[in-house]
């Protein structure tokens, strides 16, 4: 090699730690060399005699890698060093190092776990902690500790957290120092604006272009910036600079062009994350650093992924700011002040953390294993890997019991989702190009949302839409690969085939609430009033944007009532159900024909048994509370002054246990009226067994009996219990009675009915204030008793005849 990199002054370890542990962390910085040195100086050390497998996590960069790897040895790519990637690949029987995207690998494990002919596996960019590059690293982890202890291992990585990789592969930490050349970074002076963000970022190239040499690298979240900041840039620039974007949707030959130096004067690449790793773009001397990514996000209370703009986390940062310096001294200036790039985070969340684990949880079981069973830098959530298995399960790609089946083995030989293989493997022919427009960019920009308008421009038809002419493309190739060895018998029509593929995104328009949709899977989803659809009965949203609200449906196709129930005729069922509906107030008994969480047709059951009844009243129970009546009220009052080892009456535990003591009550009782109207006491009471209701007479009990035999009712609605009588009633009593361990309050009364004195001291009211109390009444009421001494006095509610 003419020329040295940084890297090469640490290739001697490397080699040591392979020949001597058979594994290595190699830290480079960005321009340092590993994607390039690192495989060759591991061939040319005879490490090992199987093939040496690179993988990187786009395919561009796979590309490039072997490209620059052949040329440093005089070959074209497919001699000494290969490729493999979606749709193209240069390999052949001479092909030592082969550079692959990283799905390839998992298919190459479960194909043949011992990876015959595979010497060495290297994990290049390791920091983008993809769900591939994880799974892959655990697999050839079990793969080497059970099958091929000279399996050799290697993780890079510019930015990557080592300690932890390093730790759960047991292997020594090599690290690169200094990039190739060094990177001076800009910082705003003030924060960000109200300016737009695009219009910020051109002002940000300009300003770079003036102030530095060199092309410029822009880095931005996706093709939608990428576009406005060139239309944006657009009569600005310099008359020797040239704008390319650079963004994973375009075509390989588009992406070469942009990565290639400027013919004449300067470039200017608008990039998404698709440049941040293992591409040398020559020439650049610049990056602008927008400071968002956009990235998948999965939203498990949804079951759906969406895309979401973010802050660009520090180690982003860096390996963006070290493009700048991979071929000469180069500036990075960043869309943030220096103050703001400390409350970055440290890294981004790995895929295993964010992403959807569908396809991951169908690897695991083909590998016939739990995920505790392998070994992880970041183990799956344990949650949200159970939401996936549930999906696979739906799909029947898992047995009842989690195991794999023949039908889920054959989806995971598809490079699609789980959802569409399942649609591929069990649709017509149309099914591989439905596939494959769902799996790609939308190709048309703007219109409708019905997925049938994009067939029809795949088919060639005129579509009121603009066309994305790069991904129809893209659409055409991937629908022609998919189409090999398919068989094509299964059902044809659009929405049947949609509904294969999402089962749980059936949506059915709610009653006179259009275009609201309710879908099988139990959420609730949105379509623009504008749209030709709005207002159909049975749509199958393809595309939603992920709210976990209500999300908006951004594709979807028309199914009729006659497909859905044909094809899907053995989930569709007829469910009899009573309900407490809260808003009418009363229980619903209705006799229901369901598609998952779709109500197809509602209609009422009139001999809804009564056992059906009362439980569904027990909901409206707890919503409008429990109501007692007058003589309800007093025995809870009553039975709630008894102690710890009776029976608690308390209304949150009455409200809690109402399926144990309430239903056999509830007889006729189905609305709001029929409750308020509901005697309690009888299914109170009859919670009680013969010996708790004697001890609550007699501690507690709910009359009080005069020394005339009378009985009073005890009021227990206040803190102590307490009766009104005539203070006649009690002449003679020595002893205030007692009730529940406390003395009785007891309201004396004239013979008027009105108080004269509130008492718990009987014997103290004679002994103290009567003298005064018989003073006052006897004037007033001369015809009724007033002894001198009442506790010798007998009881009486008698008066003087007249004129006695």
């Amino acid at each position: 090699m003419a020329f040295t990199l940084p890297i090469d002054d640490v290739m001697p370890q490397v080699i040591d730690a392979l020949r001597d542990q058979g594994r290595v962390v190699l830290q480079a910085p960005p321009g340092a060399g590993k994607t390039t040195r690192v495989p060759l100086a591991m061939l040319d050390a005879g490490l090992t005699n199987g093939r040496i497998l690179m993988l990187e996590p786009r395919r561009l960069a796979a590309r490039a890698a072997a490209e620059r790897m052949a040329a440093t040895l005089g070959e074209e790519p497919g001699q000494t060093v290969g490729f493999r990637v979606r749709g193209a690949s240069a390999v052949s029987k001479s092909t030592r190092i082969e550079v692959v995207t990283e799905g390839i690998l998992t298919r190459m494990l479960q194909d043949d776990p011992d990876l015959p002919s595979v010497g060495a596996v290297i994990f290049d960019e390791f920091h983008e902690r993809s769900l591939n590059a994880d799974l892959g690293l655990a697999l050839c982890l079990e793969v080497a500790e059970a099958l091929r202890d000279d399996l050799l291992i290697v993780a890079m990585s510019a930015t990557l957290d080592a300690a932890p990789v390093a730790a759960l592969m047991q292997a020594p930490v090599v690290t690169s120092e200094g990039r190739s050349f060094p990177v001076t970074p800009h910082w705003l002076d003030r924060p960000e604006g109200k300016q737009r963000f695009e219009q910020a970022v051109a002002d940000l190239v300009l300003h770079a272009l003036d102030t530095a040499p060199g092309s410029a690298l822009v880095f931005l979240p996706g093709e939608g910036e990428i576009r406005r900041v060139e239309s944006a840039l657009a009569g600005r620039l310099p008359t020797d600079c040239t704008l390319a974007p650079l963004f994973g949707a375009m075509d390989f030959k588009a992406q070469r062009a942009a990565i290639a130096p400027a013919k004449t004067g300067r470039k200017v690449v608008l990039a998404t994350s698709i440049a941040e790793t293992s591409l040398t773009i020559e020439g650049v001397q610049i990056v602008v650093d927008g400071g968002r990514a956009r990235r998948a996000q999965f939203d498990p209370s949804s079951g759906m992924s969406r895309l979401i703009t973010d802050r660009v986390t520090r180690a982003e940062a860096t390996q963006r700011a070290g493009r700048a310096g991979r071929v000469s001294e180069g500036a990075a200036f960043k869309l943030w002040t220096r103050g703001e790039e400390g409350a970055l985070a440290a890294y981004p969340p790995a895929e295993i953390e964010a992403g959807d684990l569908c396809a991951f949880a169908l690897e695991l079981a083909v590998w016939g294993a739990q995920a505790d069973d392998l070994k992880f830098v970041t183990p799956p959530h344990a949650g949200r890997l159970a939401e996936a298995q549930a999906v696979l399960h739906m799909l029947g790609a898992l047995d009842a019991t989690g195991r794999i089946t023949e039908h889920g083995r054959s989806l995971a030989k598809m490079p699609l989702h789980p959802r569409l293989a399942h649609m591929v493997a069990k649709g017509g022919r149309s099914a591989p190009t439905l596939a494959a427009i769902l799996s790609e960019r939308d190709p048309l920009r703007g219109g409708s949302v019905d997925l049938a308008l994009r067939l029809d421009a795949v088919a060639g038809k005129r579509v009121p839409a603009e066309i994305n002419h790069a991904a129809l493309s893209r659409i055409k190739q991937d629908a022609k690969r998919l189409a090999r060895g398919q068989t094509g018998d299964g059902p044809d029509t659009l929405g049947v085939l949609a509904a294969l593929a999402y089962p749980d995104r059936v949506a059915l328009l709610r009653k006179g609430d259009a275009p609201r949709y309710v879908m099988s899977g139990g959420k609730g989803a949105i379509l623009s009033e504008s749209d030709p659809l709005a207002g159909e009965r049975l749509l199958v949203a393809t595309d939603l944007d992920g709210d976990p609200r209500e999300a908006r449906i951004r594709q979807a196709v028309l199914l009729s009532d006659s497909d859905l129930r044909e094809s899907f005729a053995d989930q569709i069922g007829w469910h009899k159900l009573c309900v407490w509906s809260r808003r009418e107030g009363r229980v619903l008994a209705r006799q229901q024909e369901r598609f998952g969480a779709l109500v197809l047709d509602d209609r009422a059951w009139s001999d809804a048994p009564a056992d059906d009844i009362a439980q569904a009243m027990l909901a409206g129970v707890r919503q409008l509370g429990l109501m007692p009546g007058k003589a309800a009220t007093l025995f809870l009052a009553r039975a709630r002054l008894m102690g710890d080892d009776f029976p608690d009456f308390s209304e949150d535990h009455l409200l809690e246990t109402l399926e144990d003591w309430l239903p056999g009550h509830l007889t006729g009782v189905r609305s709001t009226a029929d409750w308020k109207a509901f005697d309690l006491l009888p299914a109170l009471t009859a919670r009680l067994s013969w010996d708790d209701q004697q001890a609550l007479d007699r501690a507690a009990p709910a009359h009080f009996t005069t020394p005339l035999g009378r009985k009073i009712a005890i009021d227990y609605s206040e803190t102590q219990p307490q009766i009104a009588l005539r203070l006649q009633e009690v002449f003679g009593t020595t002893r205030h009675p007692m009730i529940a361990g406390q003395p009785l309050q007891i309201t004396l009364l004239s013979p008027a009915q009105r108080p004269v004195q509130v008492t718990t001291d009987l014997p103290g009211f004679w002994a103290g204030s009567y003298a005064d109390v018989r003073k006052d009444m006897r004037a007033r009421y001369p015809r009724h008793p007033w002894p001198e001494d009442p506790t010798q006095a007998d009881p009486t509610l008698r008066a003087k005849p007249r004129g006695t």
